[in-house]
């Protein structure tokens, strides 16, 4: 059995404590790019434009890609000049189907679509921390991998960025998202567990249908319905740790047309997170025994689909603490704090269980008052564009620091 490679954790401060000012003096283009990606968002899965768009700019820097990975998703790579090892840096492209209420003066022309949570703004920083490390005054070992990623909003792209290969040969992977609560010019990290698991239930039960005035005559679905969604939350209150955070959510239910007419069937869906992968394993039984126990007792026939879409979020300990260093180097300590956990999902966790690495919150709010400023996926959300420069700078010398300067641990 072999080790994986190891790297010390270096200083560069000459390399290091420039990166801030370069990121500053070249920001002005990636902010104008990022305000066009937010012109013209686009759903999961379409992401043509966006891709075009940063093919053009990987051009114009001269370095080399891949494209229609995974779907629109690009894979670029910028080597050093001496072997080492292959460090990827990720970026999420795709908007969601929201009809924008910001007050920008770029804000979507798209009507029903917006960037609501910042993938434009994740494009344009990767782009400028690859700008940063092709054009850094030093050379390094190794090289750097750009993961343009579509899909990130319905958890499918990083799977299928995955099964195309953009993994191999890559030694860690980091990345970073905007968080519109916490002021710009600071960010969160944590080791460990950081964000919570997703997974998608649908639940079909058919009864029998009949006249809305003579119940007897039917098996009302409707009724089996609202019994199984109070008693899913036994899951949450009974079954599970209170140490061990876990949330059910029912958010959508179809049934019937009429008023006066008990329906054939009821279908409901919804998802559940958690904090702990050992819970997220133990619940699809324990929610398939209680969804047939409960059908079973209102006469209805039920049928559980219960889909697994990606696990815990869970920075690894050195690679966390790795980041952290390199984030005081840059910013500063006092702007770096601990990252609350969230049961909110990112399907970059699923590249965290294939490699070591580390994501991490940039602040992206207001400076007064951020705690209540807009969230993720709000109508209104508005990202503060201090952020960009410091995300490039940031993920630039994550990729630098680890890699111009290592020791390799012999293999046994």
């Amino acid at each position: 059995m072999s080790d994986q490679s190891h790297w010390n954790d270096v200083s560069d401060s000459n390399n290091l404590s420039r990166l801030l000012v370069r990121a500053h003096e070249k920001a002005g283009k990636w902010i104008e790019f990022r305000r066009e990606l937010h012109r013209r968002p686009e759903l999961s899965l379409q992401e043509s434009e966006t891709a075009r768009a940063v093919s053009r700019h990987l051009e114009r820097l001269g370095i080399a890609y891949r494209a229609e990975v995974g779907g629109h998703g690009i894979v670029a790579e910028i080597f050093g000049d001496r072997p080492g090892p292959t460090i990827a840096l990720r970026a999420d492209m795709d908007a969601l189907p929201i009809q924008e209420e910001a007050d920008v003066a770029f804000a979507s022309e798209r009507p029903g679509l917006m960037h609501a949570c910042g993938h434009d703004a994740h494009t344009a920083i990767l782009l400028g921390a690859a700008e940063l490390l092709a054009q850094t005054p030093r050379g390094f070992g190794g090289s750097v991998r750009l993961l343009f990623q579509p899909a990130e909003e319905i958890n499918a792209g990083a799977r299928a960025m995955m099964e195309a290969g953009a993994l191999e040969g890559v030694a860690e992977i980091y990345g970073l998202h905007n968080l519109p609560t916490l002021a710009a010019g600071r960010v969160a990290t944590r080791s460990g567990a950081m964000m919570g698991s997703v997974d998608r239930i649908e639940i079909d039960l058919e009864g029998r249908g009949a006249h809305g005035a003579i119940p007897n005559q039917g098996i009302d679905p409707i009724v089996c319905a609202a019994a199984l969604i109070q008693s899913l939350q036994s899951l949450v209150s009974r079954e599970v740790s209170p140490f061990s955070p876990v949330v059910v959510t029912i958010g959508s239910i179809h049934a019937g047309e009429a008023n006066n007419v008990i329906p054939q069937t009821c279908r409901l869906s919804g998802t559940i997170r958690t904090f702990d992968p050992g819970v997220q394993k133990i619940l699809p039984s324990a929610l398939a025994r209680i969804v047939q126990g409960i059908a079973a007792a209102h006469r209805c026939a039920a049928e559980l689909r219960y889909i697994h879409q990606v696990p815990v979020l869970v920075n690894h300990e050195e690679n966390a603490r790795f980041v952290e260093a390199a984030i005081d180097g840059i910013i500063g300590a006092e702007n770096r704090g601990v990252a609350d956990p969230t049961l909110a999902g990112e399907d970059f966790s699923l590249y965290l269980e294939e490699r070591p690495g580390c994501f991490f919150w940039l602040g992206s709010g207001p400076q007064e008052d951020a705690e209540h400023a807009y969230g993720l996926h709000h109508p209104k959300f508005k990202l503060h564009e201090e952020c960009i420069p410091i995300g490039m700078a940031l993920l630039a010398g994550i990729a630098l620091k680890r890699l111009s300067k290592q020791k390799t641990r012999t293999s046994n």
